[in-house]
C-alpha cells in the first residue's frame, strides 16, 4: 500500500518583507509605549504630590493669618471673623474650592468664583464635619457621589472675644483630582494620536526600505527558479557595496561554476562517447568479418578485441583517476624536503620500461606538498617522456623567485607550437601521438592546479621537451613538521643479454 502524499502546508506565510516591517513596527509601538508610559506616570504622580504641596501651604497660609489677627493684633472677636478673613484671603487654584463650614453647615464661600463648588456634592460637608473631631487638620479624599476631591479640613478657634460661643468653625479646600489629572490625561491622547502618525511613518519608511533591500533576493529567486541546464547563462545584477550585493557576486560566482561543471560534464561525456566508440567499432566491425571456420582468423580477431578491450580498460582507469581529483580533497599537503622527494621520483622512474633517467639540478627546499600526488604527475611526466622522447629524460627541480618548478626534459622531437596551449586539454593526443587514453597530461595539470600551481610544456635547448611544474613554496618549517618520503626500492637490474660471436670465413 503506498503512502499518501503529505498534506500541503496550509498555514499563513508571510514574507520577510512583511515580517520585517512588521517587527520594525512592534519594537516601534513597545518603546513608543513604554516612554508614554514612563512619562504620563511620573506626570501623574507629580500632579498628585503638587496637590498635596498646594492643601500643605494653604494650611500654612491658614495657620498664618488666624495667628496674625485682624489689624496685626493677633485677637480675633469670634472664629467666624477668623473664618471668614480666611476664606476670602485665599489665593484661588486651578481646579480648586474653599468653604467655610459651621457647626455643619456651609455658610461662607470665596469672595471670587472658583472652578470647584464644593456644595455640588450634597453629603461632601456632613463628611467632612464627622471626619474632623479635634483641633488637628485633617487632609483626606472625598470619593462618592461621582467625585474624586482631594481635601483639607482645618478647624479654626479662637481665644477670648465676645463671639466665643463654642461652635465648631472649619475651614475646607478641595481640589478636584479628576481635573487635575484631566489635563494630563488630554496631553496622553494627544501623545497616543502623535505615536500613532510616527508609527505609520515608521511602517511607511519601513516597507519602502526593506522592498529596497529585498529587490536584489527577490532577483535571486526568479533568476534560480529560471535557471536550469539550458540556461545557465543568466547571471545576477551587482548594485552597491554591501552585504545583499556581495551575496549577488558570490551567486554569480557559483553560477559560473556550476556552468563550467556542466560544461566539463558534457564534454567529458561526449569525450568519452567518442574514445569508446572507436575500439567498439574496431572489435564489431572484425567479429562480423570473422571467418569462424578459419583458426587463423579468430586467433587474430581475438588478440585484435583482446588489444581494444585493453585499451578500454585503460580509458576506465584514468577517468577514475581523473575523477578523484575532482572530488572535495583532491590533495593532502604537508611539509616535505622536496630536494628528498625529487630524489625518490628519479629512482622510481629508472623503473619504468625503456627509460633512460638522468638526474638533473635538484633543489634542497621545503614545500608544502602532496608527497604522492606530486610523484604521481612527475612518473606521468616521465612515462610520456620515455613514450614520446626515446626513452632518455632527465629530472630535476629548481627554484624560480617563490616558486618551486618541478621538471622532466625528454629528448624526443618535441611538442608543436600548435599544440603547447591544448597539450593538457582532456583526450588531446596531438600529431605524434601513440596509443594511450589521452589524459595522463590532463591528470598533471589538475594535480598543479589543485597545489595552486599550474604545468606547462617548453622547447627543451637541444631538442625535445621540457615540462615544468611550478608549485608556490611554503614557509621553512620547524624540524619536527618535516616529512621525507620513504626512500623506495631500486629499481630491478635489466637481465643480462647473452653474447653471440658470429665468425665470418673466407675462402681458402
Amino acid at each position: 500500500m503506498s503512502t499518501p502524499p503529505p498534506a500541503p502546508d496550509r498555514r499563513l506565510r508571510m514574507s520577510v518583507r512583511t515580517r520585517i516591517v512588521a517587527v520594525i513596527t512592534l519594537v516601534a509601538a513597545i518603546g513608543l509605549i513604554s516612554v508614554g508610559a514612563t512619562v504620563y506616570l511620573v506626570e501623574r504622580a507629580v500632579s498628585l504630590e503638587a496637590i498635596e504641596d498646594r492643601l500643605q501651604d494653604n494650611l500654612d497660609s491658614a495657620r498664618f493669618i488666624v495667628g496674625e489677627g485682624p489689624d496685626d493684633t493677633g485677637t480675633w472677636p469670634s472664629a467666624d471673623e477668623a473664618l471668614r478673613a480666611v476664606v476670602q484671603r485665599m489665593s484661588p487654584d486651578d481646579n480648586t474650592g474653599a468653604l467655610g463650614i459651621v457647626d455643619g453647615r456651609a455658610v461662607l464661600r470665596s469672595g471670587v468664583d472658583l472652578d470647584l463648588d464644593l456644595t455640588s456634592a450634597p453629603g461632601f460637608v456632613a463628611h467632612v464635619s464627622s471626619e474632623v473631631t479635634g483641633a488637628d487638620p485633617v487632609i483626606g479624599t472625598y470619593a462618592e457621589e461621582g467625585v474624586v476631591w482631594r481635601y483639607l479640613a482645618a478647624p479654626i478657634a479662637v481665644v477670648g472675644g465676645d463671639a466665643a460661643t463654642g461652635a465648631e468653625v472649619i475651614f475646607t479646600m478641595a481640589y478636584d483630582v479628576s481635573a487635575e489629572l484631566g489635563e494630563i490625561n488630554g496631553t496622553a491622547q494627544a501623545y497616543l494620536v502623535a505615536a500613532g502618525i510616527a508609527l505609520l511613518v515608521i511602517a511607511v519608511v519601513a516597507t519602502i526600505v526593506s522592498t529596497r533591500l529585498l529587490r536584489p533576493l527577490r532577483r535571486m529567486r526568479e533568476t534560480a527558479e529560471r535557471v536550469s541546464a539550458q540556461s545557465l547563462g543568466e547571471r545576477l545584477p551587482v548594485q552597491g557595496r554591501d552585504d545583499v550585493s556581495e551575496l549577488a557576486s558570490t551567486m554569480n560566482d557559483m553560477l559560473d561554476r556550476l556552468d563550467g561543471a556542466l560544461d566539463s560534464q558534457r564534454q567529458l561525456l561526449s569525450d568519452v562517447g567518442h574514445e569508446l566508440k572507436t575500439p567498439i567499432t574496431i572489435v564489431r566491425g572484425n567479429l562480423e568479418v570473422m571467418d569462424a571456420d578459419d583458426p587463423d582468423d579468430v586467433r587474430e580477431t581475438q588478440a585484435l578485441a583482446i588489444d581494444e578491450l585493453e585499451r578500454m580498460d585503460r580509458l576506465v582507469q584514468d577517468l577514475s583517476a581523473a575523477a578523484a581529483l575532482h572530488g572535495p580533497s583532491p590533495v593532502t599537503t604537508a611539509r616535505v624536503d622536496a630536494g628528498e622527494l625529487v630524489q625518490q621520483i628519479v629512482r622510481k622512474a629508472q623503473g619504468i620500461e625503456g627509460a633512460e633517467v638522468d638526474a638533473g639540478p635538484i633543489a634542497d627546499v621545503v614545500a608544502r606538498v602532496d608527497p604522492g600526488r606530486i610523484t604521481q604527475a612527475m612518473l606521468q611526466l616521465s612515462q610520456n617522456g620515455v613514450t614520446h622522447g626515446r626513452g632518455r629524460i632527465e629530472i630535476g627541480s629548481r627554484v624560480v623567485d617563490d616558486t618551486l618548478e618541478l621538471w622532466v626534459r625528454d629528448h624526443g622531437p618535441g611538442v608543436p607550437d600548435a599544440d603547447k596551449a591544448v597539450v593538457f586539454d582532456r583526450f588531446h593526443r596531438g600529431s605524434t601521438a601513440h596509443a594511450g587514453s589521452g589524459l595522463g597530461l590532463n591528470i598533471v595539470q589538475v594535480i598543479a592546479r589543485a597545489h595552486g600551481g599550474s604545468v606547462r610544456v617548453d622547447d627543451a635547448p637541444g631538442g625535445g621537451a621540457l615540462f615544468v611544474i611550478s608549485l608556490p613554496l611554503a614557509e621553512t618549517p620547524q624540524p619536527d613538521d618535516l616529512v621525507i618520503p620513504p626512500r623506495p626500492p631500486l629499481p630491478p637490474l635489466p637481465e643480462p643479454r647473452p653474447t653471440t660471436l658470429t665468425t665470418t670465413g673466407g675462402g681458402a
